[in-house]
């Protein structure tokens, strides 16, 4: 395939047939891949860290935030896709092609910093799996390297994508151990209702979790792989039901991991290592199975968001260059794209590896995310005004919603991390 320099995406396998735009099970999984991905990607080892500190500190005091993060997250999902699907390039891509290269290269900047910390965090979880089964952390580190450059130098976008959902689709696990939990409804209630602490580690913990919710790199890979896949604007209600389907599922294995954290760390204060969190998961489903739990739970849901995480900034540094970005590509044919791929898990996990806190980095990368979405968001609502054509261009009542959602969502970021400096 030869590569493109006007800074378009390529599509990997063509476009898939559609008979007509009217929702059916067919339908849905056409298009399913890139939204559930991108979602099981989002409830990562960052998001598990951070969910477990909040019960652990706070009970289920943030319980309804990340409830109320559902539609938000799905405003923002959806106009990801919409762009992909209309535009058929990716974020830097378009924005390179729109406005230049040195807002493409500012959009890319952001990116990699979010990129950046949501990796430390997966593969910290890694680690901590790694640790929970007897095996170093730099072992576990050197394996996660090759395994995944391996995977992603030998697949096709099809085929990554299969093997990210079914290690998403160990996140489940971590259903059980809400239920095992069950504190009961009235507990939960009465706390939830609780006027927030005048506490900045609340506000801290509140910037982190929206941070990882609405995450700069989960919008850019689902617009991305929208492309990849080759999906067309035919797709369109399809593709948000499988939208909205993945952002429900997240929000609720998020809010399933609070409850457990809630109903058995609390007592335990501030968590000082992932290996505390097992405590959650040996205390609902017994010492045996929990621990397989653990190890599975956060094994999936790390190597699920690490395959997006590095896809989407190696694709995000193709388009910014107007080089090929394609799995199709093989290493020599698309040197940018691997290259990317392998200084980003590389840095990662020496830092990893170096002794660093992981659950303080965690967080951290969850406030940056929060801190960093402004930028994302103004890029991809501005090319959803501009950009597109006129059916799918974001236009009239859903345009004003939006950019309400945006702004909330923007002003609790940022106003929460302010909040837990002061």
């Amino acid at each position: 395939m030869a590569n493109r320099r006007d800074g378009a995406a390529e599509v990997g396998d063509g476009p898939r047939p559609w008979p007509s735009s009217r929702l059916s099970w067919r339908a849905f999984l056409v298009v399913a891949g890139p939204g559930l991905v991108a979602m099981l990607a989002d409830t990562d080892a960052g998001s598990v860290v951070t969910v477990a500190q909040s019960g652990a500190q706070w009970g289920y005091r943030l319980l309804l935030s990340n409830l109320l993060f559902i539609p938000f997250m799905f405003f923002a999902q959806e106009l990801a896709l919409r762009i992909g699907l209309g535009a058929q390039q990716g974020a830097v891509a378009l924005a390179r092609r729109r406005f230049g290269r040195a807002p493409a290269l500012l959009l890319l900047a952001v990116l990699a910093a979010s990129c950046f910390g949501a990796l430390v965090s997966e593969l910290s979880g890694l680690a901590g799996a790694g640790q929970a089964v007897g095996a170093p952390v730099g072992a576990t580190m050197a394996l996660a390297f090759f395994g995944l450059m391996a995977m992603v130098v030998t697949g096709s976008y099809r085929s990554v994508e299969r093997v990210a959902l079914f290690f998403g689709l160990f996140e489940i696990a971590f259903l059980a151990m809400a239920w095992r939990a069950a504190p009961g409804v009235q507990p939960i209630v009465a706390e939830v209702l609780r006027a927030p602490p005048r506490d900045p580690e609340f506000y801290t913990l509140l910037a982190a979790n929206l941070g990882t919710s609405v995450i700069p790199w989960a919008l850019l890979y689902q617009q991305s792989a929208t492309v990849h896949k080759g999906l067309r604007p035919a797709h369109l209600m399809a593709a948000r039901v499988e939208t909205l389907v993945g952002v429900v599922v997240c929000q609720v294995i998020t809010s399933a991991l609070l409850i457990a954290a809630g109903a058995t760390l609390s007592a335990h204060g501030t968590l000082d290592s992932i290996a505390d969190i097992e405590t959650a998961f040996t205390a609902t489903l017994g010492t045996a199975f929990g621990h397989v739990v653990f190890v599975l739970g956060l094994t999936g849901s790390a190597l699920t968001a690490t395959i997006v995480v590095c896809l989407t900034l190696a694709w995000s540094v193709g388009e910014a260059f107007g080089v090929g970005s394609s799995l199709d590509h093989s290493p020599s044919q698309a040197p940018w794209f691997y290259g990317a791929m392998a200084l980003l898990l590389a840095a990662g996990g020496a830092l990893v590896a170096s002794g660093a806190n992981l659950v303080s980095l965690s967080i951290a990368a969850g406030v940056a995310n929060a801190v960093l979405l402004p930028v994302v968001l103004g890029f991809l609502y501005f090319l959803a005004r501009t950009a597109l054509p006129e059916p799918l261009r974001l236009r009239g009542f859903y345009a004003v919603a939006t950019a309400f959602a945006f702004l909330t969502v923007a002003g609790v970021g940022v106003g929460s991390a302010i909040a837990g400096l002061l």
